[in-house]
């Protein structure tokens, strides 16, 4: 029987990576700017009826219903505003480099297991490596 995750060199070496992670002083920033949004009851608020009117705006167009300029003019007006809040932007600025160090880490395991090696930077860097069969749509 094959040993489970939690008993894996690739489970510990995962538990040290999610530590590096944490331990990260950029990320650490990161997190603070979204700690410092969930404290903000007035500015989740905003945000969150700003998502409303999004989706709201979205399911009309869906059901293909048109929309007003009234309609487009306060969504703008209330995604500015959001916008210009210090608050709201640090809590947007993590969420995308959240993202972006999620995207590597996932595009940069996932090379190493469609390639069976660690890629190298041409490799992540989406180019094509000139070999057949390697995935990268010559």
């Amino acid at each position: 029987m094959a040993p489970t995750i939690e008993e894996t060199a690739i489970a510990r070496k995962t538990r040290e990576l999610c530590q590096t992670i944490l331990d990260e002083p950029s990320l650490q920033a990161v997190r603070q700017r979204i700690d410092t949004f969930m404290a903000d009851d007035a500015v989740r608020a905003q945000y969150d009826d700003l998502v409303n009117k999004g989706q709201a705006l979205q399911q009309k167009q869906q059901m293909s219903q048109p929309l007003t300029g009234e309609e487009i003019s306060e969504f703008e007006q209330h995604r500015d505003t959001l916008l210009k809040n210090p608050v709201a932007r640090g809590f947007l600025d993590a969420q995308q480099e959240l993202h972006q160090v999620q995207e590597a880490i996932v595009k940069h395991v996932s090379k190493t297991l469609e390639l069976g090696r660690l890629p190298s930077e041409e490799d992540l860097s989406g180019g094509c490596c000139g070999h057949e069969g390697c995935g990268c749509e010559h």
